[in-house]
């Protein structure tokens, strides 16, 4: 049964449809669509505390990828949840989760690593889950130091963030890497918008992500259309997932990438792996890490940290 959008998700579309009222004269570049999201994302008034936030250069494959370490109250190592922005792969970066991080952070008593990985068109696929699979190593190594326990790693992510942290997931399954204890997948990119999935009809446009959206993040990340077979790109062409790590999906009645990420939990369910699946009736795309004065947002994070203490405990 369809349920209305929420009265805050109503207002906030208005506020946006206002503000974008006026028709751009061509499509903007990658480069201009990022200037006007980071002008443009809800900056909160005020943050929630934590113990500290440091930034760290970790090595990758193209150069170093930095990090913001977000550590709560504890006398004893505590577990690390890695933590991947959206943005289509294209724009984003760590500050536009902050609230998120840090109340997953005191709530679940974990360590937040969010991770600014190399976005696309300049570094396109496979880029961005290299940069991924290098933090998580790091970490695994020991990198953040004696007050994060690197042997207790879980990974998550929204839109964008939710497909990288299935791939890095798969691989490190497929490497022998190092273990992931779970996945938190809000709102992921798991196939194509070719794929037939209802939810790009029914939610094309209107409400904020759009089908047209993800067809230009997907022209900005891909530079071969063979691509689009890779698990490693699109986690729903994996013939096999088992194996993978218990996962946390969260999904938006009104967004385009609803269904996908629906049919993923169901196929992780039946390749025996432990998914808890819940769908946020009458929310958009971003409900969870950017637009964090909706009612709904905090409820996601205390599900996320809950989930990740029960992981963890």
């Amino acid at each position: 049964m369809t349920v209305a959008l929420d009265p805050a998700v109503r207002e906030l579309l208005a506020r946006s449809a206002s503000a974008s009222s006026a028709a751009p004269a061509r499509p903007p570049t990658a480069a201009e669509l990022r200037a006007a999201f980071d002008a443009s994302w809800p900056r909160p008034a005020s943050v929630e505390a934590v113990a500290s936030v440091t930034e760290h250069q970790v090595p990758g494959p193209g150069g170093d990828v930095r990090v913001r370490l977000y550590l709560p109250e504890s006398d004893v190592p505590v577990p690390v949840f890695v933590w991947i922005h959206g943005g289509g792969w294209t724009i984003g970066s760590i500050d536009e989760n902050d609230v998120a991080s840090r109340a997953v952070c005191n709530a679940a008593k974990v360590a937040v690593v969010a991770v600014d990985y190399r976005l696309a068109p300049e570094n396109p696929y496979p880029a961005a889950p290299q940069d991924c699979y290098a933090v998580v190593e790091w970490l695994h190594a020991g990198g953040a130091g004696s007050a994060v326990d690197g042997a207790r790693i879980a990974v998550g992510g929204e839109s964008a963030g939710g497909n990288l942290s299935t791939v890095v997931s798969l691989m490190s399954r497929d490497r022998g890497g190092p273990p992931i204890a779970a996945q938190v997948l809000i709102c992921p990119v798991y196939g194509h918008p070719d794929d037939g999935f209802a939810s790009y009809v029914d939610c094309a446009e209107g409400f904020g992500m759009t089908a047209a959206a993800m067809r230009f993040f997907f022209a900005q990340y891909v530079t071969d259309p063979a691509q689009l077979d890779d698990p490693y790109l699109l986690p729903l062409r994996s013939p096999d997932l088992g194996g993978l790590p218990p996962a946390l999906v969260l999904t938006a009645e009104y967004d385009v990438l609803r269904d996908e990420g629906e049919e993923f939990a169901r196929r992780l369910a039946d390749a025996g792996v432990p998914v808890e699946l819940t769908r946020y009736t009458g929310q958009i795309h971003g409900f969870y890490g950017l637009y964090t004065d909706l009612p709904a947002s905090p409820r996601s994070h205390a599900q996320a940290a809950a989930f990740l203490r029960e992981v963890f405990s």
